[in-house]
């Protein structure tokens, strides 16, 4: 039986395999700025993290920079990035079984919200969701501490002992812990072993498989 009341999921890397969609968009806006970026793989490391966060991280940006690199990335991405994602396979049949189990469910992304809704309606995956809480467009709400703390708002019933939060970065870890709720951790998506293990998550998940026997034992806390 699993103790968990809500389930909060993150969205890249956990529900749906975004690289294709996020790196083109990434390597748009980048162009933008003269900078010409032919390996797409050498811009994984911008799924999961804000964005802002990513082209300061990586590339340098100031803030004003960074913001407008945000601009550039979703003139792609609205159109074409949006759509060029996949679900993780097992994903629509785990949903199912844990809302027929009577758990409820949300989405916690730090992608904007209007578009974390586009992606879950397109792959029609959405109708398991009680909320789906996302960044705001304006840059506001994109720490993933601040979007788990307003999706646990919309459930105020709910003991925070019965949430847990499933990522696969360490950011969702860490927004989980600064929320005082449980997490799990997953390996199958763009965050590698070291870093969800320095990141002290209950447990991890190698694969969507084994994520609903995991949920059956409770995590704790670190």
């Amino acid at each position: 039986m699993i103790p968990y009341e809500l389930i909060l999921f993150d969205l890249d890397g956990t529900l749906t395999d975004p690289k294709t969609g996020i790196t083109k968009s990434v390597q748009y806006a980048l162009s933008k700025y003269g900078i010409i970026v032919e390996d797409l793989d050498s811009l994984i490391p911008f799924i999961g993290p804000p964005l802002i966060e990513s082209f300061q991280r990586f590339y340098g940006f100031d803030e004003s920079q960074a913001r407008r690199a945000v601009d550039f990335y979703r003139e792609y991405f609205s159109v074409t990035g949006l759509y060029e994602n996949a679900l993780f396979p097992g994903i629509p049949e785990l949903l199912a079984r844990l809302s027929a189990a009577g758990k409820r469910l949300a989405v916690a992304t730090s992608k904007p919200t209007c578009f974390a809704e586009q992606i879950l309606r397109h792959f029609g995956i959405d109708c398991y969701f009680d909320h789906i809480v996302g960044s705001n467009l304006d840059g506001t709400r994109c720490a993933k501490s601040e979007v788990v703390a307003a999706a646990l708002a919309l459930f105020p019933r709910v003991d925070r002992r019965r949430v847990i939060m499933v990522g696969d970065r360490e950011h969702d870890i860490i927004g989980a812990k600064a929320n005082g709720i449980a997490s799990m951790a997953v390996s199958y998506g763009y965050g590698s072993l070291e870093e969800l293990e320095a990141a002290g998550p209950g447990q991890i998940a190698g694969s969507v498989e084994v994520i609903e026997p995991l949920l059956a034992y409770r995590s704790s806390i670190r």
